[in-house]
């Protein structure tokens, strides 16, 4: 059975809808539902799953035909793309795609955020991730340790990258792993935190990589961390802030998100361990001065983070739950600092990972 390319699966997708208009045929797209409806837990493969409901949309129906028109013109774009073997950034196919329709006062986009969900439809229609439709979204992750890559021709080593470290692109799926010498990963949810850690090389006394984003991780990142995780056997340790926002960064990461559920095999990390600020490490560390009260929105969220399916039954992480309730705020990783500049790197990270103090 021919597998085929990303180019062929476009022309397919655009030679099913002339030949339905040929012979006299409303053309119709079906697109599995992105909703919480249709999104499952499956707890053998321990990842958020996207479910079996698909729903139609057509082209001479007054309520699809914008986000129709809108599909089409992003699936044009990224099979101009593929053509000419280059790339274009989330912000860039929304201009690409902004104009008024002749004759009209109507935009085809107003907005990005109507680019970003037909490059989303896309995606399911193709079951092609954007990356592979040469669609980037923009560079938000930094990455250093004894690691050496294949990108593009160019052969770069994370550990001479200076004080900047190696800047994660977008699309890393043909990165090719030259050496990996590694024992595991360290994941920070804050760039000022890797900052801290590569100034101290913790990457060199630990042997380990050390990679950041800004707040949640992005695709790119996501999809760097599983490649390492499953080509190279390395445990990732997860750190982020004490609270209901860390604890979600983490679950997205091991468990996969709603909103990318039909990805989950590409980016979920089974072997992510949280090695963020627990609820215990409060007074282990002296840190109840530091505490950040929670507002109503932390505490929402850690309402809804108990009940996940994945949390709902664990004890460990229940305790964990109740705990952080009790204590009514918050820690941030930088709170560590009044400890020492360092602490972080000679003391708590170490110390933790010898002890086996996460969670999972």
């Amino acid at each position: 059975m021919k597998i085929l390319t990303t180019l062929e699966k476009l022309k397919k997708f655009g030679k099913k809808l002339t030949n339905e208009a040929k012979i006299g045929k409303n053309p119709n797209i079906d697109i599995p539902v992105r909703s919480l409806a249709n999104v499952v837990f499956d707890k053998k493969a321990g990842m958020v799953k996207m479910g079996n409901a698909v729903g139609k949309r057509y082209l001479f129906n007054v309520a699809h035909i914008r986000k129709f028109v809108q599909t089409l013109e992003v699936a044009t774009t990224a099979k101009e793309l593929l053509r000419v073997n280059k790339h274009l950034n989330l912000r860039e196919v929304y201009y690409r795609v902004k104009r008024t329709l002749p004759g009209t006062d109507i935009n085809i986009v107003d907005e990005q955020t109507e680019t970003n969900k037909a490059i989303e439809d896309l995606e399911l229609i193709t079951g092609v991730p954007r990356e592979q439709l040469h669609i980037n979204a923009d560079k938000e992750g930094v990455a250093a340790g004894k690691v050496v890559i294949l990108d593009k021709g160019d052969t770069i080593n994370w550990s001479k990258l200076g004080s900047g470290g190696w800047s994660v692109p977008s699309n890393v799926e043909n990165i090719k792993f030259k050496d990996v010498d590694a024992k595991f990963i360290i994941y920070l949810e804050k760039m000022a935190t890797w900052e801290r850690l590569h100034e101290d090389r913790i990457w060199e006394k630990l042997n380990c990589i050390i990679i950041a984003s800004r707040g949640q991780s992005t695709r790119g990142i996501r999809r760097l961390l599983q490649r390492l995780s499953t080509e190279h056997n390395l445990p990732i340790y997860v750190l982020v802030d004490g609270d209901p926002w860390g604890i979600y960064i983490y679950s997205v990461l091991k468990y996969g998100s709603i909103s990318l559920a039909h990805m989950a095999e590409t980016l979920v990390i089974p072997k992510a361990k949280y090695l963020g600020l627990s609820a215990d490490d409060i007074e282990k560390y002296g840190l109840k001065k530091n505490i950040i009260k929670f507002k109503d929105v932390d505490i929402k969220r850690l309402k809804q983070m108990q009940e996940y399916d994945w949390f709902k039954d664990d004890k460990a992480w229940q305790r964990q739950f109740k705990k952080w309730k009790d204590i009514g705020g918050k820690v941030e990783l930088a709170a560590l600092t009044s400890r020492g500049i360092s602490f972080i790197s000679d003391t708590y990270i170490p110390e933790k990972i010898k002890k086996k103090d996460w969670l999972e």
